[in-house]
Parts: C-alpha cells; structure tokens; sequence
C-alpha cells in the first residue's frame, strides 16, 4: 500500500521511464475506480435498506432483516462521512502549508 502511494507522487519528470508513467497512471485509475465502487455500494445499501423498510413495513420482511439492513446502510453512510472529513482535513493542512 505504502508503495502504491508512493508511486501517486504528482512530478512525472523526464527521468521516468515509460513503464512507471504506465504505473503510475495504473494505480491513479485503480485509485478513482476504488472510490467510485465504494460510492456505488454504498448507495446501493442505502437503497437495500430502503427497499427492506418498506417490506418490513408491508410484513413481508422480518424485523431481523429491517435491522440488518439499516445497520449496514448505516455503516455505509459513516464511512462516506469519514472519508469526506479526512479529505477535508487534508485540504486545510495542504492550504496551510507555507509557498
């Protein structure tokens, strides 16, 4: 992981070879494709948990599954809720830094 990080250094200077260019345009893509699957599974949680809501409701779902549901959607919702904090914060400390 430490290495892959190291790897989304923003200077593409003339030293590097065509391969690391591919490396690392590789690992930004994988990067993007990463989060853009998280946030298409966390919405698709949120939208389980309706749906199973709203079978509880009907009585077509156990109480079990309404909670399970919910606590998943849940989960969900608190780690977008993290990831756009740290990114936040990571903002502030970049802007902070001195030219």
């Amino acid at each position: 992981m430490i290495s892959a990080l190291s790897l989304l250094t923003p200077s593409l200077g003339p030293n590097l070879s065509a391969a690391t260019r591919k490396v690392q345009e590789a690992t930004v893509g994988s990067f993007t494709d990463m989060l853009s699957s998280m946030v298409s599974q966390g919405v698709d949680s949120v939208r389980q948990s309706e749906k199973t809501g709203i079978e509880g409701i009907e009585g077509k779902a156990s109480t079990q599954d309404v909670v399970d549901a919910v606590m998943s959607a849940e989960r969900s919702l608190q780690t977008a809720i993290s990831i756009r904090d740290k990114v936040v914060s990571a903002f502030q400390e970049i802007s902070r830094m001195p030219i």
